[in-house]
């Protein structure tokens, strides 16, 4: 399975120079739901403009495919987030790097992120309510059914983990009470 090698290849850089960030997408979905091949890892990121060099430095040595320091400026400056990939040359597996921004979801998701044990490290991973609401905004952006099977075996698997009053308020201020219920429907 290829979940090792992407957070061995991206999530072992940032905890070495102390970015804070929440592992979400796909291998969220994995750790609380069913397992599956992605070959992507998407990260929400704190980054200040202090922090590009480093960022550009862990990443560096011609490994990794990381943007100019110019662009990720600008998109760190991004009030409502940015984003931008890293790309690990020789395999071709990809970091979606979103950054934390204003929005309230990836503050609040940000706010609740937790370290879990993974090989001899950790890494933080986004509250489940948060990945569940994630998948229902990239169902409703796409109409990809993966993203309901992404989230009825995560709702299915880790119910314990699930807030339903925080998830359902946010279906509701989200306005995903059509995906929601299509998820609903995609369980039964």
């Amino acid at each position: 399975m290829q979940v090792p090698d992407l957070i061995g290849l991206f999530i072992g850089p940032l905890e070495e120079i102390g970015l804070a960030y929440m592992v979400t997408g796909g291998v969220a979905a994995v750790v609380y739901g069913d397992p599956r091949f992605t070959r992507d890892i998407d990260l929400v990121l704190e980054l200040h403009e202090s922090q590009i060099s480093s960022l550009a430095r862990a990443f560096g040595g011609g490994a990794f495919y990381v943007p100019p320091p110019e662009a990720l400026k600008r998109e760190a400056s991004r009030r409502q987030g940015g984003h931008f990939n890293i790309i690990h040359r020789d395999t071709a597996l990809r970091a979606d790097v979103y950054l934390l921004g204003d929005g309230a979801l990836h503050q609040w998701g940000f706010e609740r992120r937790k370290p879990i044990p993974v090989g001899a490290g950790t890494m933080c991973i986004a509250p489940i309510e948060y990945v569940i609401l994630r998948k229902l905004e990239y169902f409703r952006d796409s109409a990809s059914d993966r993203h309901l099977r992404d989230v009825a075996h995560m709702c299915r698997i880790s119910s314990d983990e699930v807030s339903d009053g925080e998830l359902l308020a946010w279906v509701d201020r989200l306005g995903l009470s059509v995906e929601w219920a299509a998820v609903q429907q995609f369980r039964e």
